[in-house]
């Protein structure tokens, strides 16, 4: 089933929902958003507590497929109404809600947002915006159809550290940039085999929701909820899809790139299950006013990343920290580490001091808890007429895209796929029946 017929199917036909207007920005000090959230365990229940800490936000509905979840968001939120599937909630209380705040698994981020947004609600939702390119590119078109308020939850998107480093490499601190590389040891890969049999499930989940458009697999305890869906092909992203966003956010915004012209990943050859947990990802971008002609961008995850490279090396021996990005331009290199960390400038393998003063952004700021709130609150603000968004899904679908093309060729390892991004299409047909993925009805 393709996305349109999800939505008509499930639940504006079958569940008998109206369309209510779009959603309209205003600006009355006396009006409250009610905000409706759909997963509200683990990031979701962060996600809840930083926008329910805006002043004017009155939450109106919890969902999630775990009561335990819900049973604690509810008491934090009594006056909420609670339900186990969002096609529901829509259908019961479309014009109760003001906003929707995405925070499931990847692979329900699109079918969700989507039915929000066609019901007219701005959405914020979880990084990566979609689990499949072809689910990026109708998420942005349906935003901006219906000039929807939107945000992905690329929270390091507002911090001060990374405003600060878009805003040098956009000076030129380092001349026209050449090369990124990038990384994270995480390891949300599994190369292990396919679990066998079925366990029973529990009471407090219900499993049928939480495959939800994904195809049914048996339930196998401690494999998939809550925690370890993100290293499986049918519902996460792996590592690049889960800190890669973060990392290439501030790289991809400071160089004002688009999508890449090709891409290439270095891994183990697929098992049909689980991600690889050691990738090596080589994008090439055609250049930006930022960049050289040719911009070179390798990503690196899993256990020991990244390798040792001459372009990593840091002034008298130290250590690279975790997670982090380095730019390499013609006057020096940016690094950047990840995350509450100033960038610092290296000229000739020195440190050299920089004047922040003439960005007027005040004082550094390395405080996650002053930080934490400001994307969330963005979005409320700019739904409350405000204000914008700093991540809207015009920008979140083309960095996702981008994200998920190194996710797809991973099935296609040492190859260079070839992207043709008016076409959206590979070169190479065999990697176009990864882009999309069919819906199961549920």
């Amino acid at each position: 089933m393709d996305k349109r017929d999800f939505l008509k199917k499930s639940s504006l036909g079958a569940l008998g929902i109206a369309l209510a207007p779009s959603f309209m920005a205003y600006n009355n000090p006396q009006q409250r958003l009610r905000t409706a959230h759909i997963g509200v365990g683990n990031m979701g229940a962060e996600d809840l507590k930083a926008i329910a800490s805006h002043p004017r936000v009155e939450v109106v509905a919890l969902c999630d497929v775990d009561t335990r979840y819900l049973q604690a968001a509810r008491q934090l939120h009594p006056g909420a109404r609670v339900f186990s599937d969002y096609r529901v909630m829509f259908r019961d209380m479309p014009e109760g809600i003001d906003a929707v705040i995405v925070s499931t698994p990847d692979h329900t981020h699109a079918p969700a947002s989507l039915m929000a947004m066609e019901l007219g609600k701005p959405v914020y939702c979880q990084k990566p915006l979609t689990h499949h390119v072809s689910e990026a590119r109708e998420m942005r078109k349906v935003a901006e159809a219906k000039n929807l308020i939107t945000q992905m939850g690329i929270q390091v998107h507002s911090f001060y550290d990374y405003k600060l480093a878009t805003l040098l490499i956009q000076s030129g601190i380092i001349g026209k940039v050449h090369t990124v590389r990038a990384w994270s040891p995480k390891n949300w890969g599994y190369d292990g085999p396919e679990p066998e049999g079925s366990d029973p499930v529990p009471e407090f989940l219900d499993w049928n929701l939480w495959q939800g458009t994904a195809q049914e697999r048996p339930y196998k305890e401690g494999t998939y909820h809550p925690g370890n869906w993100r290293k499986l092909l049918d519902y996460g992203c792996g590592t690049l899809g889960d800190m890669g966003v973060h990392i290439f956010d501030t790289p991809y915004n400071a160089l004002a790139l688009d999508v890449p012209r090709t891409i290439r990943t270095d891994c183990r050859p697929p098992n049909g299950f689980g991600f690889p947990e050691n990738n090596t990802v080589t994008y090439e971008f055609p250049g930006t006013p930022y960049t050289a002609q040719t911009l070179t961008w390798v990503w690196y995850d899993g256990p020991g990343a990244p390798p040792a490279h001459p372009d990593l090396a840091l002034p008298g021996g130290e250590p690279l920290h975790d997670q982090g990005a380095m730019f390499m331009g013609e006057k020096g290199r940016l690094y950047l580490p990840h995350f509450m960390k100033l960038p610092q400038l290296i000229v000739d393998g020195e440190y050299r001091e920089m004047d922040f003063a003439a960005f007027n952004l005040g004082s550094p700021v390395t405080d996650y808890e002053s930080e934490s709130n400001k994307h969330y609150h963005q979005f409320v603000d700019a739904c409350l007429g405000e204000g914008e968004c700093s991540a809207p899904f015009s920008y979140a679908a083309r960095l996702t895209e981008t994200i998920l093309l190194g996710v797809v060729a991973g099935r296609f390892p040492g190859q260079t796929l070839h992207w043709d991004s008016a076409r959206a299409r590979f070169a190479e047909e065999e990697a176009n029946a990864f882009l999309s993925g069919t819906y199961r009805e549920f």
